[in-house]
């Protein structure tokens, strides 16, 4: 009996794009990266605040809501995703958000990115 051996087939040299936006701007972002060819992404919840979002209601400091969006991208479209994160989610404007690329050392688990190889 030959056990398949599985092996990761387009994904060269991957990267992390973590983008941190506001609440309600996540499907925003994952959606522009996926027509500009990323596979997909998870939009996690979290809660900041930045030098341009310091809020007060009757005196109480108010943490805002964020979506922190990963993506996961081969190298050479990080450039390319990168710019569409900051135009679809306004990244220019102070308080916006903030996005940065991460290098990532291997990746498992994507299983649409695999090919089986019988050993």
């Amino acid at each position: 009996m030959q056990i398949a051996q599985m092996q990761v087939a387009p994904m060269q040299n991957p990267c992390l794009i973590v983008t941190i936006v506001r609440k309600g701007w996540g499907d925003t972002v994952l959606k522009a990266t996926m027509d500009a060819g990323a596979h997909g992404g998870t939009i996690l919840f979290g809660r900041g605040i930045g030098r341009n979002e310091q809020q007060r209601v009757f005196g109480i400091q108010i943490e805002p809501e964020k979506e922190i969006i990963l993506t996961i991208v081969p190298t050479n479209l990080k450039d390319t995703m990168l710019q569409e994160i900051v135009r679809a989610a306004d990244l220019t404007m102070p308080g916006n958000g903030l996005a940065f690329i991460v290098p990532v050392e291997a990746v498992a688990g994507i299983v649409h990115l695999v090919e089986e190889r019988p050993s």
